[in-house]
C-alpha cells in the first residue's frame, strides 16, 4: 500500500483524490488537509510515502510547504497538483523538493502512475512541464548575466521572487513597502536585462541565487 497525503484547500478535489485512489486500489489515505502548515504538521506526524501538494492555498502555500517538508524530511517524495504551469511556480517548485509536477487537467490514470512513479523516486511530470523544462536546459543563453551587480537588497527581493512571492508578501517579510518592492523589481530586471518576473525567477533559480543566506539587512 502507497500512503498519501492530500494536501488541497478544496474539499471536493480531496475527496475526488480519494474517490479515484481508493478505486484505483494499493493506496492508503494517512490525512487531507487543506494548507500548506497542516502539511507540514501532517507530514512530520504521518511520514507518507508520497505528498500531493496543492500550489495555491491560504497561508503557507505549496511551495513552501515543499521546502519546509524536505528541508526536515529529505526523503520526502512530493507531486505538486495543480492547474498553474506559469515558470514562476514550476521552477520554485521544483527547486524546493518536488519530485513531479502535474496539472490538474491529467486524467485519472495519469495521476494514479504518477503517483506510483514519485513513490519509487522517479520524477514524474507532466508533457507540458517536461516541454518547458526540457526547452531551459536547450536554450541556457536565453537569459543574460547581469553586467552590474545586485545589491543585497535587491539580491533578497529575487530570491522571493524564485520563491513564488507577490510583490506584498515580499514587501511584508523585509518590512517596507509595497512601492518600494516594486521599485526594486524594476531595478532588478534592469540591470539584469530581463523582460519579466518570471525570467527574474529563472534566472535565479539556474544562478543558484535562491538561498537566503547571502542577503543582508541592509536599507531600502
Amino acid at each position: 500500500m502507497i500512503r498519501v497525503l492530500i494536501v488541497d484547500d478544496h474539499a471536493i478535489v480531496r475527496k475526488g483524490i480519494r474517490a479515484l485512489l481508493s478505486e484505483a486500489g494499493g493506496f492508503e489515505i494517512v490525512a487531507e488537509v487543506a494548507d500548506g502548515q497542516e502539511a507540514v504538521l501532517c507530514a512530520e506526524e504521518t511520514r507518507p510515502d508520497v505528498i500531493l501538494m496543492d500550489l495555491l492555498m491560504p497561508g503557507m502555500d505549496g511551495i513552501e510547504a515543499t521546502r519546509r517538508i524536505t528541508g526536515r524530511q529529505p526523503g520526502a517524495r512530493i507531486l505538486i497538483l495543480t492547474s498553474f504551469a506559469a515558470d514562476n511556480k514550476l521552477f520554485p517548485a521544483i527547486k524546493a523538493g518536488a519530485l513531479g509536477y502535474l496539472l490538474k487537467d491529467s486524467s485519472p490514470e495519469e495521476l494514479v502512475r504518477a503517483i506510483r512513479q514519485v513513490h519509487r523516486g522517479e520524477p514524474a511530470l507532466h508533457p507540458t512541464i517536461a516541454r518547458k523544462l526540457l526547452h531551459e536546459v536547450a536554450h541556457p543563453a536565453d537569459l543574460q548575466p547581469s553586467p552590474e551587480a545586485l545589491t543585497a537588497r535587491e539580491l533578497a527581493v529575487l530570491q522571493r521572487i524564485a520563491q513564488g512571492l507577490s510583490n506584498q508578501e515580499i514587501a511584508d517579510e523585509l518590512a517596507v513597502s509595497e512601492p518600494t518592492v516594486r521599485a526594486h523589481v524594476s531595478r532588478i530586471l534592469g540591470k539584469l536585462h530581463l523582460a519579466s518576473r518570471t525570467q527574474a525567477a529563472l534566472y535565479a533559480v539556474r544562478e543558484g541565487l535562491t538561498s537566503d543566506d547571502e542577503a543582508s539587512s541592509e536599507g531600502e
